[in-house]
């Protein structure tokens, strides 16, 4: 679909979001006001105003009566109640992902992974170790383990270009979830691939996912405490 097809609140959504990304428009710093928007698009301030709300809804900026429309600052944010692409979470931001593999192969179960896992120790397991950035900040380093038996080309996937995540939802869509959080301090060697200080605490969080009663991943997936944080929103029923 061309941009001039497009819905008009939406191209001035993508207006918006591509000033962002290309840093016309700073974390913290205002938007041009709505009026000037609807001048430059010619459409109506109501038109404007959808899309900016739309924007303000989803934390990407922030309104002030009187005052005016800004970039919102914010910490990278996951879902905890839910399993999200961390790709498609950056760019929905208007940020751009990209990833760094440092492994990627068969190894044999820990007694822990094992537990975790489901399997016998000693069993072979698929490994992939993978640093998450958002423009170039690492925010996730994901350890992930992940059962051969339910994915079998794991090991020939490209990680650097997709993630696991949509790799295993296309492959065993996942259908449960748990997780546990909780504070921990880096390792040395953590440290380094997250670009981090040794007194910075991190979120670890243990992800274990299910396919239709099949346990098929175990995951750690360490975030900077300074540069993350987590959300869960439930409803209460009445």
């Amino acid at each position: 679909m061309s941009s001039t097809a497009q819905p008009r609140y939406l191209r001035i959504k993508e207006y918006i979001l591509e000033g962002i990304r290309s840093r016309q428009f700073l974390p913290g710093g205002k938007i041009p006001p709505e009026l000037e928007l609807a001048r430059q698009f010619q459409v109506s301030r109501m038109t404007v105003n959808k899309a900016v709300r739309d924007l303000a809804e989803a934390g990407i900026l922030l309104r002030f009566a009187g005052d005016g429309t800004y970039v919102a600052e914010r910490k990278a944010e996951s879902p905890l109640l839910d399993i999200n692409n961390i790709s498609e979470e950056i760019e929905a931001r208007g940020h751009r992902h990209s990833a760094d593999v440092y492994e990627l192969k068969a190894v044999l179960a820990t007694e822990d992974v094992a537990l975790r896992l489901g399997v016998k120790e000693g069993s072979t397991v698929f490994r992939s170790l993978i640093v998450h950035r958002e423009d170039d900040v690492a925010i996730q380093l994901e350890d992930r383990y992940v059962n051969p038996a339910f994915a079998p080309d794991y090991l020939e996937q490209d990680f650097s270009s997709r993630t696991p995540n949509d790799y295993l939802m296309k492959n065993c869509p996942l259908t449960d979830i748990e997780h546990s959080v909780e504070a921990v301090l880096p390792s040395a060697a953590e440290q380094a691939m997250l670009d981090m200080t040794a007194r910075e605490p991190c979120l670890l969080v243990l992800r274990r996912t299910w396919s239709h009663k099949k346990l098929v991943s175990f995951a750690r997936l360490t975030h900077p405490g300074s540069r993350y944080k987590l959300r869960s929103q439930t409803r209460v029923k009445r």
